[in-house]
């Protein structure tokens, strides 16, 4: 038998997510609200004097958690999204796998518990004590009448986290704490509007799904506006002329959102209003 000669090996190259796909993810990972939770960390990093290494680190857990509860919110849907045919979740469209997008929010979620205790154990927990809730609203709390409380206990333990890191590991002051889960509750309300029907007739009776359409909306403006207020006067001293001139500013948006405009309005005034509290929070820290 004639010997035969082996060519060159071709180099090795790494699989390639296709273009589609990795579109999918993107749109599944909740990119919005992940993309100002993450700003928000970054900001209060800034402003409590957070070091640029811990800082880095904590923002990078808060990314990587904000893109795992994501995946697992549209993962979690996707019986509920296709039964209702929402075609602009990438799941139902067909951007996406399944598959791809549980196993993206068990990596995200791997990554998230790594970097949040390299920061250390205290501030790791708390962190990850907030994802945990998260996680919990997607796979069970969002059904019940304690859906909201997710969304304050996550939101309210992040000002935690990050202070956590300062030396002496001091806690945020209460009026901060009180502040967030203010917010994130506001935000619940906000973002469920939308989608009560749809979720009713899937058997999703959340707290805002049982109270309608009319009573959540008032209630995320109330919520939101209440954590302008915390920010605005919780802090010792007197009211600056700017802070009260941001409460007045933030009002409108706030009250907006608890009005009975429709769609994604309610959602994205919360957002706006979390950047005027954001304005004003720096302002306070400095």
């Amino acid at each position: 038998m004639p010997a035969t000669t082996a060519g060159p090996r071709p180099p090795r190259t790494r699989p390639r997510i296709p273009a589609p796909a990795a579109a999918g993810l993107l749109g599944a990972c909740h990119p919005l609200p992940a993309a100002a939770v993450t700003l928000f960390t970054a900001a209060l990093a800034a402003a409590v004097g957070r070091a640029l290494p811990g800082a880095a680190v904590t923002v990078a857990a808060v990314a990587a958690g904000q893109l795992s509860v994501g995946w697992c919110n549209d993962r979690a849907d996707l019986r509920r999204d296709l039964a209702t045919g929402r075609t602009d979740k990438p799941l139902v469209a067909g951007t996406v796998s399944p598959r791809a997008v549980a196993a993206a929010a068990i990596g995200a979620l791997l990554l998230c518990v790594t970097l949040s205790l390299a920061g250390g154990l205290l501030a790791g927990a708390v962190h990850l004590t907030g994802v945990a809730a998260a996680w919990a609203y997607n796979l069970r709390l969002k059904a019940t009448a304690a859906s909201w409380l997710p969304y304050a206990l996550a939101f309210g333990l992040l000002p935690a986290y990050v202070t956590l890191g300062l030396p002496g590991a001091p806690w945020p002051p209460p009026w901060l704490t009180a502040a967030a889960a203010l917010l994130g509750a506001g935000a619940h309300f906000a973002n469920v509007l939308p989608d009560i029907e749809d979720d009713l007739a899937t058997g999703v009776a959340g707290l805002p799904q049982r109270l309608g359409v009319r009573r959540s909306a008032a209630l995320a403006g109330l919520l939101v506006l209440g954590s302008t207020a915390a920010l605005v006067l919780g802090p010792p001293g007197p009211v600056s002329p700017y802070g009260w001139a941001l409460l007045a500013v933030t009002a409108t948006p706030a009250l907006l959102a608890g009005g009975r405009l429709g769609g994604r309005f309610p959602f994205r005034a919360t957002l706006a209003v979390a950047a005027a509290d954001v304005a004003l929070l720096l302002a306070e820290l400095r």
